[in-house]
């Protein structure tokens, strides 16, 4: 995909019946059904059964199976409370007549109350970077193989604040700063900014728990799983203006590696954040 209006048409399910959606899957070069795809859409699957007046606060959604990128993936929505402030749903992704995916999204209306937050940190802005594609344009002639592997079409622009060098995998702390912003302007819908932030929010995180054993992987291949992925919305925002991705990994044992994620706007605002736990392992 080569900008946001992609993901969006990607995005838009198609109605089969009464709470139960159908949606496509965006041809993935490794070969898997990529992780952000199935959370934007689910989302959007409640999206459709819930009065817009109402926003999410938060999604816990657990990973089951990978999903085949040849099948088409059906989402069943089940309504499960419309309370006076709250609404809650339950999603199902379905392939082969099995769950591949389930997760709960609470909405709420907008309420005033208490208000406080974390400091942004200070880092360089997305101005003085480049984009993680600019960054390895000299592997195209140094390590093709490798170019090939990282530079692929997105609808989302990544400009990492510390550059990971594929050539040195050297051992660093588990912390992470990445900007990122969607490519080409989206509407107003609080909805729909929601949906891609979900999808951009499961890069990157466990490239972030890997990062003090990257000299471990020397002539290794790795195998990444997402398990488990929770998001909580704080404040509205656009992803077609530059987000900030604060990232650190507490731990990783039991092959799994445990990463949580703090995303601000440029104003300093703490707008979403972000947990995922998944499965790192070395192939044989």
């Amino acid at each position: 995909m080569k900008d946001a209006q992609e993901l969006i048409r990607l995005l838009d399910l198609e109605k089969i019946e009464e709470n139960i959606f159908r949606g496509q899957n965006y041809q993935a070069p490794w070969k898997r059904v990529f992780g952000g795809q199935v959370l934007a859409q689910a989302i959007h699957a409640a999206h459709q059964t819930v009065h817009p007046e109402r926003s999410i606060h938060s999604m816990h959604a657990y990973f089951l199976l990978a999903g085949d990128i040849s099948l088409p993936i059906v989402y069943k929505v089940d309504r499960s409370r419309d309370g006076g402030s709250f609404t809650t749903r339950r999603i199902v992704a379905i392939q082969k007549g099995r769950p591949i995916f389930i997760t709960s999204i609470s909405f709420h209306k907008k309420t005033e109350g208490f208000n406080h937050q974390i400091s942004m940190p200070d880092v360089p802005g997305p101005e003085a970077l480049q984009s993680d594609i600019q960054l390895i344009e000299d592997l195209k002639e140094k390590a093709p193989k490798i170019y090939q592997r990282y530079n692929i079409d997105r609808p989302i622009e990544f400009r990492p604040v510390e550059f990971l060098d594929p050539l040195k995998p050297e051992k660093s702390s588990p912390n992470r700063h990445v900007w990122l912003k969607s490519k080409g302007v989206l509407g107003n819908d609080i909805r729909i900014h929601q949906e891609v932030l979900a999808y951009a929010s499961d890069y990157n995180l466990l490239g972030t728990a890997i990062l003090p054993h990257r000299h471990l992987l020397k002539g290794r291949e790795m195998f990444f799983a997402s398990l488990d992925h929770a998001m909580w919305f704080h404040r509205p925002f656009r992803v077609d203006e530059w987000l900030l991705y604060q990232l650190d990994s507490p731990s990783a044992s039991n092959a799994r590696g445990f990463t949580r994620g703090n995303i601000y706007n440029q104003k300093g605002a703490l707008v979403a954040s972000v947990v995922q736990e998944g499965l790192m392992t070395i192939k044989r």
